[in-house]
């Protein structure tokens, strides 16, 4: 027995040493076989690159792919636009970019009407309401009406394997709100599109270049892969756990720090009683963080300008933050003590959370209570992934 434990301790201990190799460069490792003689459109961004920093379009290039289009999410193709902005197309190197945030959402007949297959590698960061996977969903649909091949290159789940909040109400459909999984989801970008797959019965050409040597209890900084920020505001690993629960503010008139050096690190706003806030949090002794008053004024977005009364999130230990916990327990508490200042966007939440949590919120409900909640769906949803065999890793 303790011979097979040695074992499998160092097997784990050498996937953690030697690195995780993301799809596109096991495909590089592979000479890109399985796209030899195609006409192929990739759904990209500034964060498809190898570990030398190499985008997958100049690799394409370079390799003398068949690249035909170019296909950029939210943020756009370098990464750079802030959430919400619509985007225009453009080129890169003669080739087209056909933007999936502007005029359409989905690519059109005349954006597909010469590609074979589409090739889709993206980091996301884990959680349901982050755009990048719906992109990837709405053109799997699209793919699927004109018989093109969709190829996902993997990349990590950065935010481990841990799965929280509720799952998305079976009547919501929307782009922040589209798959019906966890708020903190758990799932890789070809998990996402092998459960998305079975779950809208697509009849789809469905193919995975797997990474190697990762496995779904890593942090996005235990990969050795290149952390490139997924987006204008998440800047950090922290940031991306912490997003789960502090981006359901953005359906309230609570700043979540964007405009300052914090963004999903620190939330408030000129109003809030921030000492007993951070009094309360520290209180329920909320595994892996602390909570420290601050003061900020955003540059720019919600309360620009003004000085901001808000909550530092500091993270002790990543592997057990539970972001959701803290958004309960601190909506809970605003609710309760600024119930004639908060501002609450009220189909927004239902997309970030759920309805039942409303209800919840104003009847009063303890956190505990709502969280307890929580556990029925996540344990349905897990075990839909193991009877599916959805999970790669």
């Amino acid at each position: 027995m303790i011979r097979v434990f040695i074992l499998i301790y160092v097997f784990s201990f050498s996937l953690y040493c030697e690195g995780v190799k993301s799809g596109l460069e096991v495909l590089e490792e592979e000479n890109f076989d399985i796209l030899k003689n195609k006409k192929i459109g990739v759904i990209v961004n500034h964060t498809s690159i190898n570990s030398k920093g190499l985008n997958l379009v100049d690799i394409f290039i370079k390799n003398n792919i068949n690249l035909i289009a170019i296909f950029s999410p939210e943020h756009g193709f370098k990464g750079d636009i802030e959430g919400g902005f619509s985007i225009d197309n453009s080129t890169y190197n003669l080739v087209p970019i056909y933007s999936l945030y502007g005029k359409t959402k989905k690519p059109t007949d005349e954006m597909l009407k010469d590609l074979d297959t589409l090739v889709f590698d993206i980091q996301d960061v884990g959680v349901r309401f982050y755009t990048y996977l719906t992109t990837m969903g709405y053109a799997m649909e699209e793919a699927t009406k004109r018989d093109i091949e969709f190829i996902v290159l993997d990349r990590p789940n950065p935010i481990s394997d841990v799965i929280e909040g509720p799952v998305l109400d079976k009547d919501i459909k929307a782009f922040t709100a589209y798959y019906e999984v966890p708020v903190r989801h758990s799932l890789t970008p070809c998990e996402m599109a092998y459960f998305h797959k079975l779950k809208s019965n697509l009849k789809i050409n469905l193919k995975c270049v797997k990474m190697k040597n990762y496995n779904h209890k890593m942090f996005f900084n235990e990969t050795n892969l290149p952390w490139v920020n997924p987006s204008p505001n998440i800047r950090n690993l922290n940031a991306a756990i912490l997003y789960a629960g502090i981006g359901c503010f953005e359906a309230t008139n609570i700043s979540v720090g964007r405009g300052t050096e914090m963004p999903f690190e620190f939330f408030g706003s000129p109003w809030l009683d921030n000492e007993s806030l951070v009094e309360y949090l520290n209180s329920k002794k909320l595994d892996g963080v602390e909570f420290y008053p601050v003061e900020k004024i955003p540059d720019s977005d919600l309360y620009k300008g003004e000085k901001v009364k808000g909550v530092y999130i500091k993270v002790l230990d990543k592997e057990k933050v539970r972001a959701m916990d803290i958004f309960v327990h601190s909506i809970y508490f605003i609710y309760r003590n600024h119930r004639d200042k908060l501002l609450i966007e009220e189909d927004g939440m239902k997309r970030m959370v759920n309805e039942k949590f409303l209800k919840w919120l104003y009847k009063g409900k303890e956190p505990q209570y709502i969280l307890n909640k929580f556990q029925k769906g996540i344990k349905k949803y897990q075990k839909y992934l193991k009877k599916n065999n959805i999970v790669m890793y």
